[in-house]
């Protein structure tokens, strides 16, 4: 899979853009605050109709313009197929194969990206929420259903706060319509678990033998899933459903007393253990990186084995943040078998074929110039 052509309206610092891109390592080249990663967010965005970045789209249509839009030509399977995301002030638009998609959950999928920037660095010693995003976005772009279930599953947990508040400021008083909503929140949470720990197993599994090669054979990798309730992998839904129910039942009365949801998996996280260690408290800087990079490169697989192609694979900046020899395992890695593209102020001092043989793209106040 690939991108043969990107066009922005009113993107970021963009007015207008329009890039083709080879299926091979691309280049953006520039100084800071130039436009650079608007160009790599642009390509996320497309895939993922959200920005990894900022929550707020708005920051995303240039300023005093009415909308921006994004459009872009996929290589897929052999076949080239047009994706377009409109972002305007009421909303996202957005069509696959000018098709326009009713849900946004049907439209993500279409393309995939694996995004790798320096704030991934913190996917290990950052907070449980950087993780559970990442863990929501990458079964998302591989499974519809779990995009719709996550999207019910926060239209559930919103009521059940919002009614739990209720009845802490003792506006409410019917505890049937509360055990209605737990009911609804353990049946759509039960089933989001079920996918988490089945991706969390696939990406240990593909991360551990390639942590071992970046460590020189010195290090063992296990990521492990750690619930907010007494489940397990084990489980099949029916058994993790008894174990909700029985966990909502005892805290009733304290979640009315706080006014919120106590439990679920919205307070779930993930622990990385090298050689039995967590590696969030225990371990080393050169530790805690390898990890994000064993599970960034272990993601790219896991998109491979799930749809038949390799992602597209953005690397905004990251280069820089990593030493020689984790730098050359990451572009042999991807070398010849996945579309990257690369920002960074200066390739001097990365010395690899692979970027020899980029494209360049030279990024300056908005405008791309670029030898192919």
């Amino acid at each position: 899979m690939y991108i043969e052509q990107l066009s922005l309206k009113n993107y970021r610092n963009y007015e207008e853009l329009d890039i083709p891109f080879k299926n091979k390592v691309n280049v953006i080249l520039g100084e800071n605050a130039q436009g650079k990663t608007n160009v790599m967010e642009s390509i996320f965005v497309l895939a993922m109709a959200k920005s990894h970045r900022t929550s707020n789209d708005k920051d995303l249509i240039r300023w005093d313009k009415e909308y921006a839009k994004i459009e872009g030509r996929i290589n897929k399977q052999h076949s080239s197929i047009p994706m377009q995301l409109l972002i305007s002030k009421k909303g996202k638009k957005a069509k696959c194969n000018h098709i326009e998609q009713q849900k946004l959950s049907q439209y993500v999928g279409n393309m995939n990206v694996v995004m790798f920037a320096p704030e991934d660095l913190n996917l290990v010693k950052g907070s449980p929420q950087v993780r559970r995003r990442f863990i929501d976005m990458e079964i998302g772009q591989v499974s519809p259903i779990y995009l719709h279930d996550m999207s019910q599953y926060q239209k559930i947990l919103q009521q059940r706060n919002h009614y739990l508040k209720m009845m802490q400021l003792k506006r409410q008083t019917d505890y049937v319509m509360l055990d209605v909503l737990t009911e609804q929140f353990i049946q759509v949470a039960s089933k989001i678990l079920h996918k988490r720990f089945e991706f969390i197993r696939l990406l240990e599994n593909l991360a551990k033998p390639i942590h071992k090669d970046i460590s020189r054979g010195v290090e063992e990798l296990e990521i492990k899933y750690k619930p907010s309730v007494d489940v397990c992998e084990e489980q099949d839904l029916s058994k993790m459903i008894i174990h909700f129910e029985e966990k909502f039942s005892k805290v009733k009365a304290k979640e009315i007393e706080r006014g919120t949801t106590l439990f679920g998996p919205h307070r779930d996280d993930l622990l990385f253990f090298v050689n039995q260690r967590e590696v969030q408290t225990f371990g080393s800087q050169g530790q805690q990186r390898t990890t994000a990079l064993s599970v960034k490169l272990a993601e790219i697989e896991l998109i491979q084995s799930e749809i038949g192609e390799y992602p597209i694979l953005l690397l905004d900046d990251v280069l820089s943040e990593l030493d020689d020899f984790r730098q050359s395992h990451l572009l042999n890695a991807i070398q010849g078998k996945v579309q990257t593209f690369v920002t960074t102020t200066s390739v001097e001092g990365i010395d690899h074929q692979t970027l020899k043989e980029a494209s360049i793209f030279i990024v300056k106040s908005g405008e791309i110039e670029w030898e192919n």
